[in-house]
């Protein structure tokens, strides 16, 4: 079920700027994670007065980072465990394996969308002590949504192909130039 990949179509388009806005936030999370960890360090030990807030944002950050990332990672191709086994089969079991592979991380990403909302209902109504304006249930929202961008990455993969060798996956901005003076 897994054809080659189809570009040009606008649902592909239209996911490929989810997927950079995903690549965009995981980095600044990653890039502003740099800067919040260091600051509760030195506001500990050089200024003596230890910030509470660094420590609960990072975490949060990571778990944005993770959910966005690994969504990302998918759509490149790069979960190492997604076709580690089909690959090392016989091509005749490869290609109804792979449609199989996928719909499991159908069926997981839509598990973690599911659960996720209702996990984050269940406890927007609590708050994180060190940072009380914020409810409990907002930390949560990296898995619901998360799960539903795995779960588009993965229909596109089903229906559009394998994305993970087009230029703005793989970042080759000298294909999409390429492609771009192409297309005129």
């Amino acid at each position: 079920m897994s054809h080659p990949p189809v570009s040009g179509h606008p649902v592909s388009r239209l996911l490929d700027s989810v997927y950079l806005a995903c690549i965009w936030v995981a980095g600044a999370c990653i890039f502003c994670m740099s800067i919040f960890i260091p600051w509760g360090i030195f506001s500990r030990y050089v200024l003596g007065t230890g910030s509470q807030w660094p420590e609960p944002i990072s975490i949060l950050l990571m778990v944005v980072f993770t959910f966005l990332g690994a969504a990302c990672s998918y759509r490149a191709g790069g979960h190492i465990a997604v076709e580690m086994i089909t690959q090392r089969l016989p091509s005749s079991v490869q290609r109804p394996l792979r449609v199989v592979v996928h719909g499991l991380m159908l069926l997981v990403s839509l598990f973690m969308l599911w659960y996720g909302i209702q996990l984050c209902i269940g406890t927007w109504g609590q708050s994180i002590p060190e940072l009380p304006w914020m409810p409990v249930g907002f930390t949560y929202l990296p898995v619901p949504i998360g799960g539903a961008v795995t779960a588009l990455f993965v229909l596109e993969h089903l229906f559009l192909g394998d994305q993970r060798h087009r230029a703005v996956v793989t970042f080759d901005h000298e294909s999409v130039a390429a492609d771009a003076e192409g297309a005129l």
